[in-house]
Order: C-alpha cells, then structure tokens, then sequence
C-alpha cells in the first residue's frame, strides 16, 4: 500500500515536532552536519561582506540580495529554513537556530549578538530530546538591538523595535518599542515617523 506521508523537512516546515527516533531523522542529522560544516569554514575564511553573502547564499539555498550585508561571524545549526530580503543588515556574532523557520523581511536591522531561537522542548522529562518548532518573523524595517533573543513562535512588527538585551516570548506589535525580560511595550512609535530621535 502506497502512502502520502510527507518527508521529514515537509512536516518540519508544517511545523510539526521532530522526533530523535524519526526514522528519517538521519536526513536531518546529515543538513545539520554539513551546515556545521559550511559555517564555520565561512567564519574562518571569508573576509568581507560580498563573501559572507555568496556563502551564506549557499548554505541556506537562496541567494541573498546584494543589498543586504551580514557580518562574521554568524552561526546557524540547520540554515535551509532561513530566508533574508534586501537591504537587510545583521551584525556581528548573531545566531540563527532556524530549524523552526526564520523570516527576516526587507530593510531589517539585527544588531550583534542576537539570538533567533525557533526550537524547544517539551517539559515532561521523558520527551525532552523531542525538538518543538515554531517559526519567527522579522516584518519589514524593524530594529533588533544587540543581544536581544526572539523565542519560538514571535512575530516582530514593522517598524518595530526591540531593545538591547531583551528577551521576546510573545508577539510585538507595529511600530512599538519592547524592551526587558520578558520584553513588555514601553513606547508607541506611531507619528514619529521623520522625526529624529
């Protein structure tokens, strides 16, 4: 009997948990290995930002605009669910665990440090290697200060702002400033557009 099952990167995407006893689990194993791989040769070898890009652009499957730059070093653990629009920058030492999926829309800006965290795990002891996913969304022209980490499953609106070191668990809206742990509003960006701060 023929089946539809879906192969082990379809259910991932769909956003379904990713079991260590899957039995296609090894293809899996296999992208993380060579991802591993491909970063840390870029990190050790790549000397300016068109290079960064071609090989980031390799890794994770989809060219990357040559308006957006990215800083080394940059790290990822998957990479093939990563997609980034233009004028984007992201600074120096980010990591993006993108097994979950990550989104970073056109003219984001991703200070050094960050953390873009689409995995966990559940509670209960006994199925805690089970790998939950949800993806992250950076909407357009939003602005993620230094160290700040992003949580399984947060949307970041447009225009908005996360501050230094927070760290995000739920949703931010549009044109909102976020800043603590867990991150809370603390100022409302609407009609300072064109205003200098």
């Amino acid at each position: 009997m023929m089946t539809n099952r879906k192969d082990i990167f379809e259910r991932m995407r769909a956003g379904e948990p990713l079991l260590k006893d899957d039995p296609e689990y090894n293809k899996f194993a296999e992208v993380v290995a060579q991802t591993i791989k491909q970063v840390v040769e870029m990190n050790a070898t790549a000397h300016d930002v068109d290079e960064v890009r071609r090989r980031l652009s390799l890794i994770i499957g989809s060219e990357i605009d040559e308006s957006t730059a990215i800083f080394p070093p940059f790290y990822t653990n998957f990479g093939k669910f990563i997609s980034i629009g233009k004028n984007v920058f992201i600074n120096h030492a980010c990591s993006f665990l993108d097994i979950g999926g990550i989104t970073v829309e056109d003219e984001v800006m991703i200070g050094p440090r960050v953390n873009l965290v689409t995995e966990n795990h559940p509670l209960d002891p006994k199925a805690r290697k089970t790998l939950l996913l949800k993806a992250i969304v950076v909407k357009r022209n939003a602005w993620i200060g230094a160290g700040a980490t992003i949580l399984p499953g947060v949307t970041i609106g447009e225009n908005s702002i996360v501050a230094a070191g927070a760290v995000v668990t739920r949703d931010v809206s549009a044109n909102t400033v976020v800043a603590g742990m867990p991150a809370k509003v603390v100022k409302n960006l609407k009609g300072l557009e064109g205003s200098v701060q």
